[in-house]
């Protein structure tokens, strides 16, 4: 009976809203901000109040964040509403490096660009949207002025985080090199006993509404019969601050064109590949 009555709620929130929406081109506008908790770890535990509240101060350009959406019925970017840092009264350049850049989707054509900028250089991410297996439930809360329902799903960490960097990344890289640079005749020895790949995954929690019924939402997430309004992934939530239709001025929704066409894997390779060079680099110098 619950089951029921969750699959008429969307259906009346969907017939309700769509006549609208296919009445005439529209475009919607959403705004995320994002929230992530300072972890120092063992390195906090030796730091006063002070020194705590100091460094989150300098570090809140990268713990706090606004997004923009822009979106209508197949296609949509997203990208970060770059603020000025309250110390320096600049842009994180270093940050910069390490969080994602302009993100074009088209649910349609399953089509998935994002432009990267790292050090300088800029780079075209271009791969199909990856498939979210969610998992619908009857849960509901409000957001806004809008009716929300659950959904969660798992998807792999890398998935998260190509765009990111971090050491052990870089060790299981070096690891990887190793591996292609044994003789072919010594192969046979490493892979005499099969091995079953592990894929570290994370678990996924949003909401979405079916009173926009776009399958849209923020980064890419995307796949359910309403606009997703939060994501909460592991200690970071996403949350839908405001939402405007059919605004009076309109922003072209274009995929990035500019940089040097890569997938994911081979971004992930290449700011790797430079951090591991860079802190080679500066051991040599102290030598």
């Amino acid at each position: 009976m619950k089951t029921l009555l969750y699959k008429l709620t969307i259906t009346v929130l969907i017939l309700f809203t769509s006549q609208t929406i296919h009445a005439q081109e529209f475009q919607g506008r959403a705004y995320y901000f994002s929230k992530t908790p300072m972890d120092l770890g063992t390195w906090g535990a030796r730091m006063s109040e002070a020194q705590k509240k100091q460094v989150a101060e300098r570090l809140k350009n990268r713990l706090e964040k606004t997004y923009i959406l822009v979106f209508n019925k197949e296609e949509s970017v997203f990208y970060e509403d770059e603020k000025l840092d309250a110390i320096s009264g600049a842009t994180d350049s270093w940050g910069k490096n390490f969080t994602p850049g302009k993100q074009y989707k088209n649910v349609k054509t399953y089509k998935f660009i994002q432009n990267q900028e790292f050090y300088g250089k800029q780079f075209l991410v271009k791969e199909n949207l990856s498939n979210i297996d969610w998992e619908m439930g009857s849960e509901t809360k409000i957001i806004g002025q809008y009716t929300c329902f659950k959904a969660t799903s798992k998807r792999p960490v890398f998935d998260i985080s190509w765009w990111n960097f971090s050491w052990s990344n870089a060790r299981n890289n070096v690891v990887e090199k190793k591996i292609d640079s044994v003789k072919a005749e010594d192969m046979a020895k490493v892979k005499s006993e099969p091995v079953e790949e592990v894929v570290d995954m994370v678990e996924i929690e949003a909401w979405y509404t079916p009173m926009i019924p776009v399958s849209q939402g923020p980064g890419d997430y995307w796949g359910l019969p309403g606009l997703i309004l939060e994501v909460n992934v592991g200690n970071t939530t996403l949350l839908c601050s405001k939402i405007v239709m059919n605004p009076k001025e309109k922003i072209k929704i274009e995929a990035p064109d500019k940089g040097k066409e890569v997938t994911k894997k081979e971004y992930q390779e290449i700011i790797t590949g430079k951090m591991q060079e860079m802190r080679n680099n500066r051991g040599r110098r102290r030598n």
